[in-house]
Parts: C-alpha cells; structure tokens; sequence
C-alpha cells in the first residue's frame, strides 16, 4: 500500500485541504497506515502534478482544498481490485521472538510482557477512539467502522498471544 492510494481514497469520499487529511489519517488511519504531515504535503504535490487531484477550492493563508480527479479514481479503483496487495507480513517484533533463545529467559518474557503491554494499550485507545466518532450510513463510517474493529480484534489477538507465550518461556 502507498500513502498515494490513502489520499486518493480519502479525497474519493470527499474533498479536503491537507490539514483536514492529517487530521482524518490521525483519526481514522493512524493504526492501518500512519503519516507525517510532510510526507502529506508531499504525495499531494505528487499527485497534483500527475493529474490524479487538483485545487478545488482556495481560503486564506494558502490554504487550498483537493479533489480527486477521474484519473485519480480511475487509479484507486485500479489499485483497489486489479493490484495484489504484496506478500507476506513482515514484524521485526516476531523476528525478535523467534531468536529470543539468545537471552535470559527472563528478558525473553519481558520482552513478550512488552508486546502485549504495547497491544493492550493499542486496545484500550482504540476503544476510546470508538465511542469519539459520530457513526453514520456514509462509507468513511461503514468501512472506517470495518478498520477500526479489524484494528480492535488483532490488538486483542496480539495481547492474548502475548499473556500465553510468557507462560511459555521456561
């Protein structure tokens, strides 16, 4: 996944300005695909220039609003049902389990405790996140709504697993 197809398909929803994409990223995207204002700012320029989007409209201070194009949808669309999304997940936090045999035990159980500390966490905040957010019938609340609870369910999955391999590791 690129940030590209992130703007691209918040922009399909409905037109913004950039701030308004880093807030909507910040609220809807941060636990599926997380950005950095410049590197908003930037991908915007990129697909400017490429045609995919353009000024919709002009406020104060600069402040310019975008619109996704029909080049820009034609792309998303691409990308949503002809593009296979790659292969397999990479988690440098697995990688780490796997050769934890390298230390103390108890490190090695820390290091788990951790990660489940880290997914409970991700848990809690997400639900708070839930209950903050105003659900309608429109996409970013229907899909937005699928995301989150993807997001809900594997925190909860990662913590579960954690509290189990702790009482693994002799």
């Amino acid at each position: 996944m690129s940030l590209r197809h992130a703007v691209l398909g918040m922009l399909a929803d409905e037109p913004g300005s950039g701030y308004d994409l880093l807030k909507r990223f910040e609220r809807a995207m941060a636990n599926v695909w997380p950005a950095t204002q410049s590197q908003l700012y930037g991908e915007l320029g990129k697909l400017e220039a490429a045609g995919m989007i353009r000024v919709h409209a002009e406020g104060p201070r600069g402040r310019k609003e975008y619109e996704i194009t029909d080049a820009g949808l034609a792309e998303l669309r691409h990308w949503l049902v002809e593009v296979d999304p790659g292969g397999p997940p990479r988690s440098a936090g697995l990688l780490r389990v796997y050769f934890l045999g390298s230390v103390a035990a108890e490190q090695a159980r820390g290091y788990v405790a951790a990660m489940g500390e880290t997914a409970a966490e991700r848990e809690k905040r997400l639900a708070e996140l839930e209950g903050t957010i105003d659900w309608g019938d429109d996409n970013q609340s229907v899909y937005g709504r699928l995301v989150l609870e993807w997001g809900k369910r594997f925190s909860a999955m990662q913590r579960e697993w954690a509290e189990w391999a702790v009482e693994q590791i002799e």
